[in-house]
């Protein structure tokens, strides 16, 4: 072989080891990076491993490159394109993954916003309507919003109607969510931390027993506080439950994301698909705090808003008025959202206890619910004590012009009037 083809083969294969190295440097770089936050969760730590790795990787890599191009230059020229190259991803890194997503510009506590103080130091902010009748009952209704970590504003839709029955009416966000305390320590957001949450608020509002009305997630929690708590429940409304247990039926679907189009659903890609949104979710599935030490709950929780915009519409039925959808400023909770959620998929089957249990039930079905019919079913056919009752022309938000339907069956449910329950086998809607 020619020596001149000979010596252009061996600068080829140089800079191809070199090219292929800088590919193998970041992948090694970004292992060390979730490596180290399995670790240890503090930032300057982890992505400092990250970046030494690279450097090393990239040191020897060019090393080697120039040694099988016969190059005399040594260990300073390589040291001095590792920096280079380190700099160059590291700027790129810092561009993608570390420019904050913009926080939230949250306006004053809104009048009749109070809090209530836990042992442990949290709070749990809640709204309150007193009974309007001289004949106030001794059972007060606590609303669960849904999610995990996804409150509402102000007093829940019927409130006005349960106080001139003589119910005085609670509502408060879940701990991580709206205007409720942020942990620390995220790992703390558990299904069981919100039960024992639930009891702690019925110890709070000074009753021997509640109704719950649990919308969505607020329905599988109200079930969870069910199983946990029979003797304290004296009624239980679940609207557009979701999932008693995960496992129960571990086919379903129970996400509504899929059903975005057109600029929702875009913008819901732009927002799931953004690098840093990525690596916080790397950094979840390695260690929590990892993640919330990098990204706080301010950013976490203004980018699951902008998520919840994009599914405002989700709520109703398709080509319905948007009245379910109405964006408000309590702001979500990312973490609580993610990690409770996780939980619950790793929590015992409570249907056992739950199929004791004869404290009297009402379960809402919405026809545009997209919760799958079978899971709605599951609650009718787990407890004993349950009436499912079909509302038409209503979503998942269940209430808007579907409202007086909704009421009726509430108010009816609590007068302990007999309600026209579905007893079929199939979805009603179909």
């Amino acid at each position: 072989m020619n020596p001149s083809t000979s010596s252009l083969l061996r600068r080829a294969g140089a800079v191809l080891v070199i090219v292929l190295g800088a590919v193998v440097a970041l992948v090694a770089g970004g292992l060390a990076i979730l490596l180290a936050a399995a670790a240890v969760p503090l930032p300057v730590v982890f992505l400092a491993a990250g970046a030494v790795t690279l450097l090393g990787v990239t040191v020897l890599v060019v090393r080697g490159g120039l040694a099988l191009g016969a190059s005399r230059r040594g260990w300073r020229t390589a040291l001095v394109g590792g920096v280079a190259w380190t700099a160059l991803v590291g700027v790129a890194f810092g561009f993608l993954f570390l420019r904050p997503f913009p926080e939230m510009t949250g306006g004053p506590v809104p009048a009749g916003v109070r809090f209530w103080s836990l042992d442990d130091g949290t709070r749990l902010a809640y709204v309150a309507s007193p009974a309007t009748t001289a004949e106030r009952k001794p059972t007060p209704v606590i609303f669960l919003h849904g999610g995990p970590g996804t409150p509402g504003e102000g007093l829940p839709f019927g409130t006005a109607e349960l106080n001139a029955a003589g119910y005085d009416v609670y509502g408060y966000d879940q701990i991580g969510a709206g205007r409720s305390t942020r942990l620390d320590d995220v790992t703390g957001y558990t299904v069981a931390r919100n039960v024992a949450d639930l009891e702690a608020v019925r110890e709070k509002v000074g009753a021997d027993q509640v109704i719950l009305i649990g919308q969505s997630w607020g329905g599988s929690l109200a079930a969870q506080y069910l199983a946990a708590h029979p003797d304290r429940v004296a009624k239980v409304a679940f609207t557009s439950p979701g999932e008693i247990w995960p496992d129960a039926h571990p086919d379903t679907d129970v996400s509504p994301w899929g059903k975005l189009t057109g600029a929702q659903k875009k913008r819901y890609d732009e927002l799931t698909s953004a690098p840093r949104f990525l690596l916080q979710a790397l950094l979840l599935g390695t260690n929590p705090q990892a993640a919330h030490r990098l990204i706080g709950d301010a950013e976490s929780d203004a980018r699951l808003h902008e998520i919840a915009v994009t599914g405002r519409d989700l709520g109703g039925c398709p080509g319905g008025p948007p009245g379910e959808g109405e964006v408000h400023q309590n702001p979500q909770g990312f973490y609580t959202n993610q990690l409770t959620n996780a939980d619950f998929e790793t929590i015992a089957d409570p249907r056992p206890v739950l199929r004791k249990v004869q404290t009297p039930a009402l379960v809402l079905r919405a026809e545009c619910d997209y919760v799958p019919w079978i899971d709605t079913r599951e609650y009718r056919d787990t407890l004993a004590g349950a009436t499912m009752v079909y509302i038409p022309g209503a979503g998942h938000g269940i209430t808007g012009e579907a409202g007086p339907a909704y009421l009726r069956a509430i108010l009816g449910f609590l007068a302990g009037e007999p309600l026209t329950g579905y007893t079929g086998a199939e979805d009603p809607a179909h």
